[in-house]
């Protein structure tokens, strides 16, 4: 499992800034304020970027009044980002994630959670769920599929159904809040992204 994620971030690394260039344009403001939505009080809210990439979500948190914290484990996107924001961006693996107990309202995996090998999904989710405060809220959005899993290319990706997922997220200790596909307006088969928000349960 640690050999798939090496070589997915390996990937990332050799190809950072056509995916900046690729990516930094692409309007995800309706999963922003999805997790937003779901958060408890007024804010301004911690928030931790999972996957942050080259930064343009903490941008988007930041300029909101929110105090978001990027995560990313690969070496490139960290360094981008936080030149772009002046942000606390942390370097740590997806599989080995060391997070304070406590200490996030919110969560945004925005394109990110798909590539965690199912075998090791469970112990991610729980460290994530750890982070997280009483009443915090995490939004993910994956590509969907009915349970493939493997290589794309030199990826390495799962791809759950709504039933698949939802499971596993209930499993974790997370009740739904909503969930809804992207992108928005189109009929079901040109909509390749789910997305869904969840509530950490006591």
């Amino acid at each position: 499992m640690k050999e798939a994620s090496r070589r997915t971030v390996d990937h990332y690394q050799r190809h950072a800034q056509a995916f900046r260039d690729g990516t930094w344009d692409h309007d995800v403001s309706q999963n922003r304020q999805a997790l937003l939505d779901a958060l408890p009080g007024p804010g301004p809210y911690d928030i931790l970027d999972l996957g942050c990439g080259p930064g343009r979500d903490l941008l988007a948190f930041q300029a909101l009044g929110h105090r978001p914290v990027g995560l990313d484990a690969c070496p490139a996107f960290v360094e981008m980002a936080r030149r772009q924001t002046g942000l606390k961006v942390l370097q740590q693996d997806f599989l080995d994630l060391a997070l304070p107990p406590g200490s996030f309202d919110g969560v945004f995996a925005n394109a990110v959670l798909f590539h965690v090998p199912s075998a090791e999904l469970a112990q991610v989710l729980a460290r994530l769920r750890a982070c997280l405060r009483p009443g915090g809220a995490l939004f993910s959005s994956n590509p969907r599929g009915q349970g493939e899993e493997g290589w794309n290319g030199e990826r390495y990706g799962c791809y759950y159904s709504w039933e698949q997922w939802a499971q596993r997220m209930q499993d974790a200790g997370f009740e739904e809040i909503r969930h809804y596909y992207r992108p928005e307006g189109r009929p079901r088969e040109e909509q390749p992204w789910l997305a869904s928000v969840w509530r950490r349960t006591a």
